[in-house]
């Protein structure tokens, strides 16, 4: 089995952006990680995202 380094990328929806799905918020901070990733070398940008603004509720990552 081989263990291959991944770069955890973590979103996270805005409370304000909550009734607008994947935001735009979300697609930004996805862009900015992604440049970020790219420009210091780090290995297999992998996105996990936490969408769920609603209080009392735990989030689940995608």
């Amino acid at each position: 089995m081989r263990n291959e380094k991944i770069t955890p990328l973590y979103e996270r929806l805005s409370r304000d952006d909550e009734l607008q799905g994947e935001s735009n918020s979300i697609s930004n901070q996805k862009q900015m990680l992604e440049d970020f990733a790219r420009r210091n070398g780090l290995p297999n940008p992998t996105h996990f995202t936490d969408d769920t603004a609603i209080l009392g509720l735990k989030s689940e990552l995608q």
